[in-house]
């Protein structure tokens, strides 16, 4: 299985805003979805786990398993949201995401790219790792009382090769 990553649309809102909310315990608003779209240094993909059997445009998109949002400011990369489907997980869909996103960044002369990851998010953070980024400090309290975050970062100018 294959996974496709492409460009998020306005049609791909409300597959995003369900992933969302499986996802986190403050999940974002469908306006501020809405918002990053229209942001012209914000990007939102989405991916899908290509299938035989779904060939049309509308089946792949009703089954979006996971979507990205990023911005790009000055000379970095900053992933703000990442999440995958809860039943579609550890099948490599979250590290595509994260491939596209630093691939973009690579091509356009980024130097740094950064993220923020709850201090319980083992997953997240192993996979974070997995892709070069190191754990550079902790916002305490970040995600609110006892949800401290990680600062995470990967310097693209000396970082491995990124591996699917």
């Amino acid at each position: 299985m294959t996974t496709n990553v492409r460009e998020a649309t306005v049609r791909d809102l409300s597959r995003i805003l369900e992933i969302e909310r499986l996802a986190f315990p403050q999940p974002w608003s469908l306006d501020s979805f809405k918002r990053e779209l229209m942001l012209p240094f914000s990007r939102i993909v989405v991916a899908a786990a290509a299938d035989a059997a779904q060939t049309s445009q509308a089946g792949t998109r009703s089954q979006l398993a996971g979507f990205l949002c990023r911005w790009l400011v000055a000379d970095e990369c900053h992933i703000l949201n990442v999440a995958v489907h809860p039943e579609l997980r550890r099948g490599g869909i979250a590290m595509a995401l994260m491939a596209e996103a630093i691939s973009e960044a690579k091509t356009k002369n980024i130097r740094l790219v950064t993220l923020e990851v709850r201090r319980s998010n083992v997953a997240a953070r192993s996979l974070y790792r997995k892709l070069n980024f190191e754990e550079r400090r902790l916002r305490t309290n970040y995600y609110g009382p006892g949800e401290d975050a990680i600062v995470m970062e990967l310097h693209l100018d000396s970082t491995r090769r990124v591996h699917q």
